[in-house]
């Protein structure tokens, strides 16, 4: 029988090998690892190299896989068995993968390349090798390293498993502006591994080799276990002189490279939009909240600021712009600080609810940038729904004056409806990772946008000379980031002359550049660092992404022509792109496929009744509409696929609350807990010894949810009686009630209990876990328990609930498959299946905004 043994290569490069044997050391082993990356002005090519032997007596299985940037696009990939190459051949996606279809529906592999992180996706690929045979697998992509905040950065993330005799990482960097400063950090580094780390420099080239030996890469000498774990960042800028940027040439094509410095800011007049409906609870407001402090501080004393704030209801924090003053940041912080989340999600209403603020705006600075960044973590589920007309109205409220940012929170909320708004109205999009850093996130975001330099940035060529322009006109430039625009030169010239036009806060600039096209091109002979008509390949692959971008915004009748031009540009240079695949044929005529993800493949499937999202769930929202035109074979077809198409814009449904519903720490699941116990008995729901808090609960009587809750404090000793008709405070023998009907405080000792009329209870006390009760008046009265900031639960909490806070872990997943509908849950040593479902949301006002949670039924 063959056995399997599981090895990794990570590469974003990301190297991770895992070796399953019952040996100390693998029967499957990498015996040479190596990276070479070759950065030619920021245009890196990077080839992962690994040899592997089977020194079993037996055949076993080894899985080769590679992380690398979502930015990068993988140009070649060939494994050699025993002599015998199996190269992977880049085709036509929609050809390639009619083919593939086919083998997916007899049960094959689903595809190589998935999305495994905010900055990575992950190449996958296994096979079986003989006993003593050798395999060799080489992975190649290329990427355009992007300028933020001053710098670029080459992220290798080391993470072998095991020891490698022969492990290399080269990196080769030649930049002919000349290298400004050169880092390197690692967070795995010693003193042993440090003397394997060394690195050349001159004015315009730098080589940086890190080959520890077998002894260095050991935690001790007396296991073979790896110390490289962890990441190997290469950080660094080049040196600017010339005012117009910096012109390079190579065999006909050019790259005109321009990153002014030391220019004035120009005051912004910014409007954050923040989404507080009730799927925002929990850990998503309190790093939203986190992050909007930060931002708050970063403000310049010339800026303009306001927020609203919305759920179901759009709610504006004031009326006009106010100025970045010591006092008015402080009462925006007030605002902040005080921000709870509930309710429906009025997108379009808030964001047009923005548009007027900026409209109406008197006494901004003549020369300023108008910017609204919006944070939502949904779908539109109040107000306007149909995404199509809220981009609409939004483009054209906005009408090309302002700049429009969103940010999405999470993987509910559709990535790829954001992505258009942005882009439509000469802003951006990214999603904000639910991890622990992610109100860094949205603080790196800000710091990207918050100090821009130049508008209306024109950057203009002989046309009767270059053909294939990239993009060339620009609505902002921020400090720190880099325009690069590319061509091809169609006629011999002895000059190239480029002139740049824009704005800046003080002027209207013009600036103008001549470059020598046979002294540029001497720059670039004989010189090892570069790796073929690099800048050919560079201006490839810079029309590729930016017409991939341009098809977003696009009408549809002109969005094939930009497909089509972006295919063939794919195909001719063999890049792995959203519109090609590369099929690699196994041993035994087995293909598999590498498709390029998207950011919006990593999102949750649409909630819809069973069967009706049937032929469509599961398909990037940027495929869907195209797949329907494919297969619907006549008019009637077409029809039921437009009503699918109605249908995917619908809300979820959801027809019940949970008795209990709580996020799990440091992890993005959601449990919606349902307890089997006799009403009027008491559950011990939690109790944390470390915090000196216990809360118990009571079921109803004919009904299936809580309608009493205990909550005991030990210091101070206090407890608090929450009953669906009022709110019971012991202290010292003292009672104090307080009524739902209105909202009302009481403070004892530090621990604060707050009354919301007719919505929730809160229990407080510094560096203490928040208690959060809500009322639920429809169709019955009861109450819902919640926790706020739970990651100060310490590790002996326990009780029904409190032990999902300590004790519980998903199975793991190894397709990390984000669509499964079921699930293994360990909880205290025991296992339970669990299902997802959607439930109604007691934390909201609104039950319209319904959330989906792993269902698990529990008896005490």
């Amino acid at each position: 029988m063959e056995q399997r043994t599981l090895l990794a290569l990570m590469v974003f490069s990301s190297l991770i090998v895992l070796a399953e044997t019952n040996d100390q050391k693998p029967a499957v082993e990498i015996y040479s690892l190596h990276v070479d990356c070759k950065v030619t002005s920021r245009f890196a090519h990077t080839v992962i190299t690994s040899r592997i032997v089977n020194r079993a007596n037996e055949s076993r299985e080894a899985t080769f896989e590679v992380e690398l940037p979502k930015t990068a696009f993988i140009t070649n990939f060939s494994m050699s068995i025993d002599g015998q190459v199996y190269p992977g051949i880049i085709k036509e996606k929609a050809a390639a993968q009619d083919k593939y279809d086919s083998a997916v529906s007899q049960g094959q592999s689903a595809g190589l390349v998935k999305i495994t992180d905010r900055k990575l996706e992950q190449f996958h690929v296994s096979v079986s090798i003989a006993a003593a045979s050798k395999v060799t697998f080489e992975l190649t992509y290329e990427e355009l390293l992007k300028r933020q905040l001053g710098k670029y950065e080459l992220l290798i993330k080391v993470r072998p498993k095991q020891l490698v005799k022969h492990f290399q990482i080269d990196v080769h960097i030649f930049e002919p502006q000349g290298i400004q400063f050169l880092e390197t950090d690692s967070t795995f580094m010693t003193n042993e591994l440090t003397e394997a780390l060394t690195k050349e420099q001159n004015e315009t080239k730098a080589h940086i080799l890190f080959k520890p030996t077998l002894d260095q890469q050991k935690k001790n000498s007396e296991l073979d276990e790896t110390l490289l774990n962890g990441d190997f960042v290469v950080r660094y800028d080049v040196k600017r002189e010339a005012t117009a940027g910096d012109i390079q040439i190579v065999n006909g094509y050019f790259v005109h490279y321009f990153a002014p410095q030391e220019m004035p800011v120009f005051p912004k007049n910014v409007i954050f939009v923040i989404d507080r409906s009730g799927s925002m609870t929990g850990r998503k407001i309190e790093q939203t909240r986190d992050a909007l402090l930060k931002i708050l501080q970063d403000l310049r004393q010339e800026d303009h600021f306001s927020f609203i704030t919305f759920n179901h209801k759009v709610v504006e924090w004031k009326s006009s712009l106010l100025p970045a003053t010591e006092e008015n940041v402080a009462s925006a912080a007030a605002l902040v600080q005080a921000l709870t989340a509930r309710g429906g999600t009025d997108i379009s209403g808030a964001l047009l609810a923005a548009v007027g603020v900026l409209e109406k705006a008197e006494g901004l600075p003549e020369r300023s940038v108008s910017m609204i960044i919006l944070l939502t973590d949904g779908q539109p589920t109040s107000g306007e729904r149909n995404v199509e007309v809220i981009q609409e109205n939004v483009q054209k409220a906005i009408n090309g004056k302002y700049a429009l940012f969103c940010l999405g929170f999470g993987f509910d909320v559709s990535y790829k409806f954001l992505e258009k708004m942005a882009l439509s109205n000469g802003g951006i999009a990214r999603r904000i990772y639910e991890n622990a850093d992610a109100a860094l996130q949205l603080q790196g975001f800000y710091q990207e946008v918050a100090t821009p330099i130049l508008m209306q940035i024109e950057m203009q060529y002989p046309e009767n000379s270059i053909e294939g322009l990239t993009k060339n006109n620009f609505k902002l430039f921020f400090e720190g980031s880099e325009i690069i625009v590319s061509g091809k030169i169609s006629n011999e010239l002895d000059l190239l002359p480029v002139e740049i036009k824009a704005q800046s806060h003080t002027s209207n600039l013009t600036l103008k550049e001549e470059a020598n096209v046979k002294e540029k091109e001497q720059v670039f002979q004989n010189q090892k660092y570069i790796f073929g008509n690099f800048i050919e390949r560079l201006w490839a692959y810079l029309n590729i992404q930016q017409l991939l971008e341009k098809v977003i915004s696009a009408q549809e009748e002109d969005q094939k022509a930009l497909e089509a031009q972006a295919l063939d540009l794919s195909l001719r240079y063999s890049f792995v792109t959203p519109l090609t695949s590369m099929v690699v044929t196994k041993p035994q005529q087995q293909e598999e496929l590498a498709n390029k993800p998207t950011e919006s493949d990593n999102e949750k499937p649409s909630n819809l009744p069973a069967g009706v999202a049937a032929g469509v769930r599961g398909m990037r929202p940027a495929d869907r509409l195209r797949s329907e035109l494919q297969t619907a074979s006549n008019r009637k077809m077409f029809s039921t696929v437009s009503r699918f198409r109605d249908a995917l814009r619908a809300p979820p449904i959801a027809n019940e609350h949970p008795q209990l519903l709580l996020q799990l720490p440091r992890q993005n699941e959601r449990i919606c807990l349902n307890i089997d116990k006799r009403a009027q008995t008491s559950v011990p729901l939690l109790s944390d010894p470390e915090q000196g808090l216990t809360v118990t609960g009571k079921l109803g009587d004919g009904i299936n949810h809580f309608v009493q809750f205990d909550i005991n404090y030990v210091n101070p000793p206090v407890q608090i009686h929450v009953y669906t008709h009022a709110i019971l405070v012991s202290h010292n023998n003292k009672n104090n009630w307080m009524s739902w009907t209105t909202s009302n405080s009481s403070t004892i000792q530090g621990l604060k209990v707050s009354v919301e009329k007719e919505r929730s209870v809160t229990a407080s006390l510094p560096d203490t876990v928040t208690v959060k009760i809500s009322l639920v008046r429809f169709p019955d009265d009861f109450l819902g328990l919640y926790f706020l900031n739970t990651d100060r639960f310490s590790d002996k909490v326990t009780g029904v609930l409190g032990q999902f806070y300590s004790k519980a872990q998903f199975e793991s997943n190894s397709n990390n498959d984000q669509r499964a509908v079921e699930r293994l849950l360990r909880v205290s040593g025991s296992e339970h299946k669990v299902s997802r479902l959607y439930k109604k949301d007691y934390r909201l006002e609104s039950a319209s905004d319904p959330v989906s949670c792993w269902s698990i039924d529990l008896t005490p």
